[in-house]
């Protein structure tokens, strides 16, 4: 139902119309995924045999067309905030003078601010189910480190995160959020890997990545009894949990009145959030419908503009499989800018696919542009959103901007992946006290 809230609108969807089932995408996309390259020995696909849980392996090709979620998942889900709200800006619109209508989705309302919960409470459940007791993943700006140590704890599960170095020490209180709940983070590159040493011999003043990450999460979960390697993007079965941001904001634009919206915008790091929410409508497009899936990355990482179109790895250790995406190389660092989780050096297949296809086009800002945005969003929604988010909303901006002085009142939709409360010295830095 929608709620007034000066002036903006929120519309919210009551707990029971949380969707129940995910949708299964595969039959949607334009071609098959290719498949990946299974180079190394053990292959990477024998490696993640021993250290992912089978029922998510088995969630990355699903056969029906929708995959019901586990009661305990939907319960915990709803403790933490689903469904999300989604407001219509129409301060920011009144602000831009534009006649299009802004939509943005509320992830960042959600306990640990961000979307990345979706998934983690699912994988974590899973990982329970089949009697893993520590959950060990990597995270780059630390919205999936949260979310994987609540996920855990709720499940009664350990958890030890790898986080890309230099943003451990651009958001130290993201770290101390995963302590709190026990989980025990080390900054990545580390000591405490193989890999990690070789990194910090080679580069002593090493920033990490998230392939450093990667590779050091997986090593740990090799090495450790009854672990659980999870991911928070870059695989079928993550994206097919994420589907539910898209599936709700369908539900809520027909509490707002609209058919259908013209353009859907989200930032681009592993690509879960912006597959979540643009996946639901695929099949839409593909049958003519005039959406616009726009994915928006930094320029610290531009491969959906700038990278090549070639088969790479996630990891800078060889754990992973060759996937064929968008990428800058595997040994490509980007600068240690506050953009946290769009630093990858490669995309996701899927979301390479699609914009291989020409279903996905593709935008970059850097981080003074799209931080610049996320300020104008606080001033007049009073949203504060993450840097990540911030590009999505740099995009959306010129999007409505775009058509200031007509009369085109398309509906936009732009996703706040995550809250920006704890990204707030990154604000600082990159914009000083000015306003």
């Amino acid at each position: 139902m929608p709620s007034m809230r000066g002036g903006s609108v929120d519309f919210h969807l009551r707990d029971e119309e949380l969707p129940t089932h995910w949708y299964n995408f595969l039959p949607d996309l334009p071609a098959p995924l290719p498949e990946p390259r299974q180079v190394g020995r053990p292959t990477p696909a024998e490696i993640a045999a021993r250290i992912r849980p089978r029922a998510l392996l088995a969630q990355n090709q699903p056969t029906e067309p929708w995959v019901a979620i586990p009661e305990t998942v939907i319960d915990r889900l709803i403790q933490c905030g689903r469904p999300t709200p989604l407001r219509r800006a129409r301060q920011l619109e009144q602000y831009l003078q534009t006649p299009a209508r802004i939509y943005c989705k509320r992830e960042d309302q959600l306990v640990t601010g961000s979307f990345k919960l979706t998934t983690a409470l699912a994988q974590a459940h899973y990982a329970r189910e089949e009697g893993r007791e520590v959950l060990v993943s990597e995270t780059g700006a630390g919205q999936w480190g949260m979310a994987v140590a609540l996920a855990g704890q709720m499940f009664g599960l350990r958890g030890h995160i790898f986080m890309a170095r230099c943003s451990l020490e651009q958001k130290p209180y993201r770290q101390y959020f995963m302590e709190l709940l026990g989980t025990h983070v080390d900054p990545s590159p580390s000591g405490r890997t193989r890999v990690g040493r070789e990194l910090l011999a080679r580069h002593p003043g090493h920033p990490g990545s998230i392939g450093s990450a990667i590779s050091e999460a997986i090593e740990a979960s090799l090495e450790t009894p009854g672990a659980a390697y999870l991911s928070g993007s870059n695989i079928n079965h993550v994206h097919l949990h994420q589907t539910l941001l898209g599936l709700e904001v369908r539900k809520q634009l027909a509490l707002a009145g609209e058919a259908c919206p013209d353009e859907l915008i989200a930032c681009a790091g592993g690509g879960s959030n912006l597959c979540g929410l643009m996946l639901p409508f695929l099949r839409e497009k593909r049958e003519g419908a005039p959406i616009r899936f726009l994915a928006v990355e930094s320029t610290a990482a531009p491969r959906l503009t700038q990278g090549t179109y070639e088969y790479c790895r996630s990891d800078v250790a060889g754990y992973t499989p060759e996937v064929l995406a968008y990428s800058m190389g595997k040994d490509f660092v980007p600068e240690p800018v506050h953009v946290g989780g769009l630093r990858n050096h490669n995309s996701s297949p899927l979301v390479s696919l699609l914009r291989r296809e020409g279903l996905l086009d593709a935008m970059a800002f850097d981080e003074q542009v799209a931080l610049e945005a996320g300020r104008l969003l606080l001033k007049t929604e009073g949203i504060l959103v993450a840097p990540e988010s911030s590009h999505a909303v740099a995009a959306a901006i010129d999007s409505a901007l775009r058509v200031r002085g007509t009369q085109t009142r398309k509906v936009i939709v732009l996703l706040a992946s995550g809250s920006g409360f704890l990204d707030l010295e990154g604000y600082h830095q990159v914009l000083g006290g000015r306003s």
